[in-house]
């Protein structure tokens, strides 16, 4: 018997109704439903009875019902040492200017729910360095945008967005409803320094070739990024999820590919709390299923 089964067991036998106990396990009734059947099929007897009013215990479910109770107050106990004897478990999460706000508060939420006792340490990196430390061994996993050199580092997307081209309001390609690499054949754009990932400079200061690349100031934030257009009329790729300041726009560029939002880690070192991370921020972000019209 898994304590996964035992938990689920226990909620049935106290709410003693299928559909209550799936919303206090956060879990639909269908999978609790048939869990339950399993463990009783793996017992060999029948522990609840079913009527349409809800369900009622069994002699033998009242006794699991007790002895499910004892294990798994024993199993807390034991987690509650272990945790302990190990220390405060710490993770640090490395973010790319406002890759953490793009991620939002879910799973900041969940992951405090799962890990109460944990420590999160955050470090921001500038645009020069896309692994935000992760590379260096600096943070644990990383929340930033892809792409760029992901030798020995695992990455999931979590995020698609497409990519547009930011302009000054006043620009004449700014009332466009959409714009090719082509039209901006002319314009400067801004660069990153020397030594920044070259797969992520090339993704993200447009097209490679000299004309299209001249002058361009250097930047390292975001902030940056935006004043160069503010105050040169340079121009850059910008994810179309982000919010602008007033005096910008952004239009879409039809043939750059889209930004991918994506947590990555360093893929030799896993630990319980990466792993974990993972596991939630995927589950945040897996698409919804949609149920067909009838």
């Amino acid at each position: 018997m898994e304590l996964r089964m035992l938990r689920y067991f226990v909620a049935v036998a106290e709410e003693l109704h299928f559909g209550r106990a799936a919303a206090r396990l956060q879990m639909t009734q269908p999978p609790l439903s048939r869990a339950i059947k399993q463990l009783e099929t793996d017992l060999g007897c029948e522990l609840l009875r079913r009527s349409p009013t809800g369900v009622v215990l069994t002699p033998a479910g009242a006794l699991l019902y007790d002895e499910a109770r004892t294990l798994l107050a024993q199993a807390d106990q034991a987690r509650a040492r272990v945790t302990a004897a190990a220390g405060t478990p710490t993770l640090t999460v490395g973010t790319l200017a406002d890759s953490a706000e793009q991620v939002g508060t879910r799973l900041a939420a969940a992951y405090r729910q799962h890990h109460p006792a944990a420590r999160v340490r955050i470090r921001e990196a500038d645009l020069t360095d896309p692994t935000t430390g992760l590379r260096a061994g600096l943070v644990d996993v990383a929340l930033t945008r892809a792409p760029f050199d992901d030798t020995g580092i695992t990455t999931h997307v979590l995020r698609s967005d497409p990519v547009g081209v930011v302009l000054r309001a006043d620009d004449p390609l700014a009332d466009r409803d959409s714009l090719h690499l082509d039209d901006l054949a002319d314009r400067r754009w801004f660069q990153f320094p020397d030594g920044t990932d070259p797969v992520w400079r090339a993704f993200w200061t447009g097209p490679s070739d000299a004309g299209r690349r001249r002058g361009g100031p250097v930047v390292r934030t975001v902030h940056e990024c935006l004043q160069s257009v503010l105050w040169n009329g340079t121009v850059g790729l910008t994810p179309l999820a982000h919010t602008l300041p007033e005096g910008l726009a952004a239009v879409p560029l039809t043939d750059t590919p889209p930004s991918h939002l994506v947590i990555a880690w360093n893929s030799a070192n896993t630990t319980p709390l990466i792993r974990s991370f993972v596991r939630i921020a995927t589950a945040i972000y897996r698409p919804a299923r949609t149920t067909p019209a009838p």
